[in-house]
């Protein structure tokens, strides 16, 4: 299974692909969609949602997850990020993808196994985790760290349901 991450953003917005197979995480590709800076707000946007549209095509992932709009110290860099977060997950329903939404407290938690990690150690934790030979740029390593959060999501759904029965309130 193919899943695609996205850490959005309208300087730049992150991706990254991982494949999941026989519990195995495999690197796809990642990068970073930067729109240009003279660019009007409307034509960031639109950047965003045809390159993320271009990336689903290319690739084919069968699940969208994409970081949660959280409140920043400054209301009107939250909102922008919100819009930017519209545009990809606007991609992510075009090209008929079912999206995923998590924390970016939830990713450090499930990548890091600390809430509070920084960017530093999520991107060593990406690195390790996927054997890459450098660390991804921030924005992608995010982004990859977002895709592996929805797979251990994922992978501890299918853990809970495959208790074959509970007996006496205690899963067997």
């Amino acid at each position: 299974m193919k899943i695609i991450g996205i850490d959005p953003g309208l300087i730049q917005t992150g991706f990254g692909i991982i494949n999941i197979s026989n519990n195995q995480t495999t690197l796809i590709d990642y990068g970073i969609i930067k729109p240009q800076a003279k660019d009007t707000l409307a034509n960031r946007l639109l950047t965003i949602f045809n390159d993320v549209c271009e990336i689903i095509s290319n690739y084919n992932p069968q699940i969208f997850a994409i970081e949660e709009v959280f409140m920043a110290k400054n209301a009107s860099s939250a909102l922008k990020l919100g819009q930017a977060r519209g545009a990809a997950i606007v991609a992510a329903k075009h090209c008929r993808l079912d999206v995923s939404e998590y924390s970016a407290r939830k990713v450090k938690q499930a990548v890091v196994g600390n809430g509070g990690a920084t960017k530093e150690q999520v991107q060593h934790m990406v690195k390790q985790l996927l054997k890459l030979p450098s660390s991804p740029q921030a924005d992608a390593a995010d982004a990859l760290a977002i895709a592996m959060c929805h797979a251990h999501m994922r992978q501890n759904l299918i853990r809970i349901a495959g208790a074959s029965h509970s007996r006496r309130g205690r899963i067997s």
